[in-house]
């Protein structure tokens, strides 16, 4: 059993294991940064109040600048764990099956006495390499660094915004894997859950506040707020289990839809 998985994990230990770190480095800057930024005395609430409201609402949300978990909110996780890494899963779900279409690779795949609906689920369980690696090493970067600069974070409120992400970056990659079924070209299916994810992302931002939030609904970022974690303590489980059920529709959908296509 998880053959698939196996192979196309080991396959992307390499790659894990460059992202974390380069997280991890990320990370440690960001940290040590603060305390030159809270000394400062720079006035970034005025400074974020001048921003356009769709900025303001999509990257700073309720978070202060002030506190170093509005700081590490918005200079990482808002930013960095919200969208790019959201990016990162979708481009790379992407490729799960495109660019075996494309290499010729997935006949010889497929002609295995293995399922369809098994290959391509193990094929999804294999970015759990990439999405819990990160998750696991990241806040522990996070927390050393904060001690060793002397400030304090609730240690359950960082760890439940890396616990929470995980249900978010599924649902980021089965978007790819939609798109991957669907697409015979890796290139396109990859760039096209680039701008899924994006769109989703900049509909809930412009849709907030307007007579059109419920346009909002049908986005990931809608239910994963890692200001609301980390700087209010607030942990949207409902969201969480929502992003699950989405991911695992997804998925769904995406094997429905590769046993139905002509290779």
């Amino acid at each position: 059993m998880f053959e698939v998985t196996r192979y196309e994990g080991r396959r992307r230990m390499r790659g894990t294991a460059v992202l974390t770190a380069l997280l991890a480095v990320y990370a440690l800057l960001i940290v040590f940064l603060y305390p030159s930024i809270a000394e400062s005395g720079a006035d970034f609430e005025e400074y974020v109040e001048s921003l356009p409201p769709a900025f303001r609402e999509g990257f700073v949300g309720s978070a202060s600048f002030t506190t170093v978990e509005g700081f590490l909110s918005v200079e990482m996780y808002q930013f960095l764990w919200l969208l790019l890494l959201g990016l990162f899963v979708a481009y790379s779900a992407g490729a799960l099956v495109a660019a075996d279409v494309e290499s010729g690779r997935l006949d010889m795949l497929l002609a295995t006495p293995i399922s369809r609906s098994r290959v391509l689920i193990e094929k999804y369980l294999s970015l759990l390499v990439p999405v819990l690696g990160v998750n696991l090493v990241t806040p522990f970067v996070v927390y050393a660094g904060l001690r060793a600069i002397g400030e304090t974070i609730d240690p359950v409120s960082l760890f439940a915004l890396h616990l929470l992400s995980i249900p978010y970056l599924l649902t980021c990659a089965g978007v790819g894997l939609l798109l991957s079924v669907r697409l015979d070209r890796a290139d396109i299916a990859q760039r096209g859950g680039i701008g899924a994810v994006f769109g989703l992302f900049l509909l809930d931002t412009v849709s907030t506040d307007t007579d059109f939030e419920w346009l909002g609904a049908v986005s990931p970022t809608r239910y994963y707020s890692p200001v609301d974690i980390l700087s209010e303590g607030t942990y949207d489980v409902a969201g969480a289990l929502l992003l699950l059920a989405g991911a695992i529709a997804c998925v769904g959908v995406s094997v429905a839809l590769f046993e139905r296509r002509d290779f």
